[in-house]
């Protein structure tokens, strides 16, 4: 236990002009938990492509349990025992669980697949790891915390000594999370070693037992981290102190007009009677557990979900909003928690992405004026330190953090009044949350209303000047941010009757 069984050294990448990895070091041994730290664009993902055959390295070397290696394909690295768990859940959802974690090795029968035998292999592995979960069941009707244990099962089932995870918790409950950490900690135990990536400086404290930072592309050092607080670390990542403090008082003016009110709005069975109102430069948090009815609230007020019951008030009028359509001609903006699936067309650059929600007002005669799209875009990325070499990049090419932006300037090219930011940090580092943190506060100083929906307690009383907090589709209390706690949001989440 504790011998050295990765290193990686003068790790040097580049593509074209841009030089993405220089002189980089990673040491990993068995039985410990590696945290690989660093903002968006830092270079982890580019790093751990290398190491599972993604990328050739340009310069450097790679030492697994003491032989030099340079894996040319995934496969390679998957045959020697490096597994990969994704951000990203790749199952297929059509399978079971069992034909998941075997896919491409199943077992036969003759000409058939023997779907019983990689049921009871598959079953073995789930007791092993305490998982209590049928490997019959097809994946897409089991809950994204189970997906993510049966990608486990599978670095498991390909008898994996490195196992990389990526951002494991982005879509996971409290409860799922504490029954991944078992996991980590008994892989731990049987001399596996760990790389743990994520931006939930919490977890990190919790979970590992060393953190590699990098930054820019280049290998700023490796900690321990029960030596190490959170200040440290985050200099470490961006290179100055980036200070998180709650707010203590709403910044909202006492005469500041409701632009917007909802009354007793029913959707489906994930939004109950919820009433509420939101002042011109506000930020009004809304705050719940996963499931609370908050998204399900923004994306029925935003024309996404049909309203079965309630009213709608935009500036003192009623309004009826029956799509999206409505909702963006009524002066609302809604920044999915998705920015990939809902937020943006990838492919497209950065200026189409800006300017899709507002291309009427480029219309001229019968031809889109892509000039005026162009210098209109390039305005908003150097409002916004949008990071990238050009507009006509694709925005799939950007870091989370500068897509996030990408996503505030198209409603910001729109000029909303109104503005839905669901989950605006998800996926996101430190210092990019910081960014969106001032542009948020900024768009309230400039008099735009904004819904923060947010899973992060600290994140909630750092910007909120209000926070209404929901459980089971209802909303169970308002509180004024001066009065807010953790223990008091907490409270109200956990319970379905709804405050006084």
């Amino acid at each position: 236990m504790n011998e050295e069984i990765l290193r990686m050294t003068g790790i040097g990448k580049s593509f074209g002009p841009v030089r993405a990895l220089h002189d980089v070091e990673l040491e990993l041994r068995s039985g410990e938990v590696m945290a690989l730290l660093g903002e968006n664009g830092a270079g982890k993902s580019t790093l751990m492509k290398i190491l599972t055959g993604v990328y050739s390295l340009d310069e450097g070397s790679i030492t697994y349990f003491g032989q030099d290696v340079n894996f040319k394909t995934p496969k390679e690295a998957q045959a020697a025992g490096i597994a990969i768990v994704h951000q990203e859940l790749s199952m297929m959802q059509d399978l079971t669980v069992a034909q998941n974690i075997f896919l491409g090795r199943e077992s036969m029968n003759g000409p058939f697949i023997n779907d019983a035998a990689m049921n009871r292999e598959a079953k073995k592995i789930f007791d092993a790891l305490h998982i209590s979960l049928n490997p019959a069941a097809v994946v897409r009707d089991i809950p994204v915390g189970m997906q993510q244990m049966s990608e486990i099962a599978r670095a498991i089932s390909e008898d994996a000594k490195v196992i990389i995870f990526d951002e494991p918790t982005t879509s996971l409950t409290d409860d799922e999370i504490e029954q991944l950490f078992k996991i980590i900690r008994q892989l731990k135990a049987e001399g596996i070693g760990i790389i743990y990536i994520s931006h939930r400086m919490d977890e990190i404290g919790k979970i590992t037992d060393r953190i590699t930072v990098l930054r820019d592309g280049g290998y700023v050092g490796t900690v321990n981290t029960k030596d190490t607080t959170r200040e440290d670390l985050i200099k470490m990542m961006v290179g100055r102190v980036v200070y998180v403090e709650p707010k203590e008082h709403s910044l909202v003016a006492a005469d500041a007009p409701v632009v917007l009110e909802v009354k007793h709005l029913t959707s489906g069975d994930r939004v109950k009677d919820v009433s509420f109102t939101l002042h011109r430069g506000e930020v009004l948090g809304f705050a719940g557990l996963m499931g609370a009815g908050r998204t399900e609230t923004a994306r029925a007020i935003f024309g996404a979900d049909p309203i079965d019951a309630g009213e709608i008030y935009i500036n003192g009028e009623k309004v009826d909003i029956k799509n999206t359509e409505d909702a963006v001609t009524h002066g609302i903006g809604y920044l999915s928690e998705d920015r990939r699936i809902d937020g943006m067309i990838t492919d497209f650059s950065i200026q189409n992405n800006i300017a899709i929600v507002s291309i009427d007002s480029f219309i001229k005669g019968l031809l889109i004026d892509d000039g005026e799209i162009q210098k209109a875009a390039e305005d908003f990325v150097g409002a916004l330190n949008i990071k990238c070499a050009s507009t006509e990049q694709a925005a799939k090419t950007l870091s989370g953090g500068n897509q996030q932006k990408v996503v505030i300037a198209k409603w910001l090219m729109r000029d909303s009044d109104i503005l839905i930011f669901d989950e605006p940090t998800k996926g996101i580092d430190v210092g990019a949350k910081s960014e969106i943190y001032s542009i948020i506060q900024k768009l309230a100083d400039a008099g735009k209303a904004v819904i923060m929906i947010s899973s992060e307690m600290e994140e909630i009383l750092r910007m909120s000047d209000r926070i209404l907090v929901m459980a089971e589709g209802r909303k169970t209390a308002e509180l004024d941010i001066a009065e807010a706690t953790q223990e008091k949001i907490m409270t109200y989440a956990s319970q379905e009757e709804v405050s006084a």
